[in-house]
Formats: structure tokens, C-alpha cells, sequence
């Protein structure tokens, strides 16, 4: 039986993804490879909607794709590639540009977060139209789940509708894909502001990065935000601080939580912050270690990125083919 599509990615916007990239979406992603025919990329177009180092974003496409590696994604089971390496993603974006309302593109809340802080006019029309760009990277390999985060809930409904509307217009053409929410326990929190999502625009000191060295993954864990009552028990709203450690706990051991309170009750914040600080470098340190491996051979790291490219190529050519004859494009000889 025929497997089916999924595809998903993450930004090359850092020199290293974070605990709550790896134990919220890579783990997953993982673990879907051998039910699904799975497409992976780094989405560099997306990148750039906001100013990037030309030095550095190259620097980091590579480093993300050696993370992803050393993480799980199996080359010979998923494709892996560079999402500007494939250029149908950005030729079906302007067909679906074509086909969404102005209205449509100004609902997206998270454009709406972005430029909140410094305003509409300091953006550019690609962080606007990054909606449509991402439902055109779905939309090009027919994939019917794409894991996401609650955050991407409206740019899969705003996937779906283009998905719909262009198959109405134009004649049956895309599979029209539902969101794999991925559950809740898979929200990494900061560990210096447990209330808020861990990002790469939090604290520094509350973002546990895949490439820190194992002395600052400890101190990171060990002066984690917690309270002043002394009990460990998971409760997210008066405790947050204490429940971020035991969910994460919890998702890199895979004991539960109820097991992890009954073991640190009545012993303080210090034993779990330490025992934690352990499993955390204990499930990260050979991702690092492997990443840094497969980037002292960048020629072969490309190599790799290169056969994932023609292999997601070859899907999304066909897709944009079928696109360009139903819309009216007379076809290139």
C-alpha cells in the first residue's frame, strides 16, 4: 500500500534549534517517518521575511539540516532539503497569492504579533504573504497530515481553504490536508518565563539550546524559574514553574509525570532540577556531538541536502505542472 504525503519544517533563523524544537516537533517527526512518505526542509524563503546575514543564514541552513539528522530524520526513509533548492515552492506561491483576498492575508494573528511591537510599516509584503508561501510548500507534495504546533492552527485553515478554492475554480487538484495538532505535552516552556512558549526571542537564559555545551545545559536547568512553596506537583496554572520541569522530564525519560512526582515529593526543587540537568544532557549530548560530525564534512552534508532536493523536486514539479495546465499557462517545451 502506497504511503501517504507529509511535510513539515522548521527556519534555518538560528545557529542551533532549542529543547522545544527537538521535543516538540522533531521527536514527532520521527517517529511519522515510516508510516509517511515524508518531506522535510528547511524553509530558508521564509527566512528571509525578516533582514538576515547572507554569511550566517547559509551558515545556519547547514547547521539546521545537521540537526535534523542528528535528531532522527533518516535520509533513505524521508527527504531532506532546502526549501529555495525546490523552486516550485515559490512559483505556486504566486498562483495562490492570485487566488487569496486581501482580507484573508490581514486576518493571519500572527502577523498581526510580529509587527505589533514595531508596526505595520516596518514589515515587508513577504512577511505578510508568509501564509500563502506555507500553504504552497503543503500544497506542492499532497501530503494529507502536517504536524504542526496549536500556533499554525489558522495558516492550515487558510491551507485548506486555498486547497479548496482552487479545486473548485480549476478542477480537482490538490488534497486538501488536515493539521496533526501535536498534543499539548509537547509545549516547551522557557525555563526563565514557564508562562511563555521557550523561543529563541525569550531570555537567553531560559532557552536550552541543541548545540550548548553540557556545562550550560546544567546551569540552565539549575536556576530555573520555580516558586517559593517548596511542593513539586503539576499544576499549570499555580505552579508553572515546577510543571515545565516535569513535563520536560517527562518527555525526554518517557516516565510519566505522576511517576516523577511521587518519586520528588517531599524532597525540594534541587534533586529534580539536578536529575533533570542529567537526563537533559544524557538525551542531548549525542545529537550535538553527531550534528558537529556531519558539519565538518559540509561537502557531504550538501550531497545529502542535494538527493533530498531532486527526490522533493521531483514531487512538486509535477504538482506545479498540473497547477500551470489547470490555471492556463501554456506549458515550456
Amino acid at each position: 500500500m502506497t504511503k501517504p504525503n507529509l511535510l513539515s519544517g522548521m527556519q534555518p533563523s538560528a545557529g542551533s534549534l532549542h529543547l522545544g524544537n527537538y521535543l516538540g516537533a522533531l521527536v514527532n517527526w520521527a517517529s511519522m517517518q515510516d508510516a509517511y512518505n515524508a518531506f522535510y526542509c528547511i524553509v530558508d524563503l521564509h527566512a528571509i521575511t525578516v533582514p538576515q546575514d547572507p554569511a550566517e543564514l547559509r551558515a545556519n541552513t547547514r547547521r539546521t539540516a545537521a540537526q535534523y539528522i542528528a535528531a532522527g530524520i533518516d535520509t533513505d526513509k524521508s527527504a531532506l532539503f532546502v526549501q529555495s533548492h525546490v523552486p516550485a515552492h515559490a512559483q505556486l506561491a504566486w498562483v495562490l497569492q492570485c487566488i487569496t483576498g486581501m482580507g484573508e492575508a490581514g486576518r493571519m494573528t500572527q502577523f498581526k504579533d510580529k509587527t505589533q511591537k514595531n508596526g505595520v510599516d516596518s514589515a515587508s509584503v513577504g512577511l505578510y504573504t508568509y501564509p500563502i508561501l506555507q500553504a504552497a510548500d503543503i500544497l506542492l507534495y499532497q501530503p494529507k497530515a502536517v504536524p504542526v504546533g496549536e500556533d499554525q492552527r489558522q495558516h492550515i485553515e487558510l491551507t485548506r481553504d486555498l486547497a479548496i478554492r482552487f479545486n473548485s475554480r480549476f478542477g480537482d487538484t490538490f488534497v486538501v490536508p488536515e493539521a496533526a495538532i501535536q498534543k499539548e505535552n509537547a509545549k516547551i516552556y522557557d525555563l526563565q518565563n514557564p508562562t511563555a512558549k521557550m523561543s529563541k526571542s525569550g531570555d537567553p537564559k531560559g532557552l536550552v539550546n541543541i548545540m550548548d555545551d553540557n556545562a550550560t545545559i546544567v546551569k540552565k536547568f539549575k536556576s530555573a524559574v520555580t516558586d517559593t512553596d517548596g511542593e513539586i506537583r503539576f499544576d499549570r496554572e499555580a505552579k508553572p514553574g515546577v510543571s515545565n520541569l516535569l513535563s520536560l522530564f517527562s518527555a525526554m525519560t518517557g516516565r510519566s509525570i505522576e511517576d516523577l512526582v511521587g518519586q520528588y515529593a517531599g524532597g525540594g526543587y534541587g534533586a529534580l532540577k539536578g536529575d533533570l540537568a542529567e537526563a537533559a544532557v544524557a538525551a542531548i549530548e549525542p545529537i550535538r556531538t553527531r550534528a558537529e560530525e556531519l558539519l565538518a564534512d559540509a561537502a557531504q552534508l550538501d550531497a545529502i541536502l542535494a538527493d533530498g532536493a531532486a527526490r522533493a523536486n521531483e514531487v512538486a514539479e509535477a504538482t506545479l505542472a498540473k497547477v500551470y495546465d489547470r490555471v492556463g499557462f501554456i506549458a515550456a517545451r
